[in-house]
C-alpha cells in the first residue's frame, strides 16, 4: 500500500515562492511516476507535474517556467519548488503515486491528504 504524506503549504503574497514535499513510503521508486496535484474551491482536480522514475518530467502549460518537480530517490521525496506564484494558483495540493506516466490520474492512483497553499495578490 503506497502511502503519502505531504508538507510546506501556507499563505504567501503573489511572487513568493513556496516548495513543496511529499514523503511517500510502501512502494518501489521504479514502478511508480509521482505527481503533483491541484484543486481549487469549486474546480477540478487538475495535474501540475509529474516526474517518472528515470527522471523525465511533463508540467501543466499553467505552471511551465515557474514550478519545478524533483526527486530524492534516497530518501522517497517528491518535491515542487514553486516560485513567482500568483492568486490563482491557490489551491488543495496532493502528492499522487500512478504507474503511468500521465497527468490525468486514474483508479489505481494514490494520494496523500493534500497541503493548502494560498497565494494573496
Amino acid at each position: 500500500q503506497v502511502q503519502l504524506e505531504e508538507s510546506g503549504g501556507g499563505s504567501v503574497q503573489a511572487g513568493d515562492s513556496l516548495r513543496l514535499s511529499c514523503v511517500a513510503s510502501g512502494y518501489r521508486y521504479n514502478k511508480y511516476c509521482l505527481a503533483w496535484f491541484r484543486q481549487a474551491p469549486g474546480k477540478e482536480r487538475e495535474g501540475v507535474a509529474m516526474i517518472a522514475d528515470y527522471g523525465s518530467t511533463t508540467y501543466a502549460e499553467s505552471v511551465k517556467g515557474r514550478f519545478t518537480i524533483s526527486q530524492d530517490i534516497t530518501n522517497n521525496t517528491v518535491y515542487l519548488q514553486m516560485n513567482a506564484l500568483k492568486p490563482e494558483d491557490t489551491a488543495m495540493y496532493y502528492c499522487a503515486a500512478s504507474k503511468r506516466y500521465s497527468l490525468r490520474p486514474d483508479e489505481d492512483t494514490y494520494w496523500g491528504q493534500g497541503t493548502q497553499v494560498t497565494v494573496s495578490s
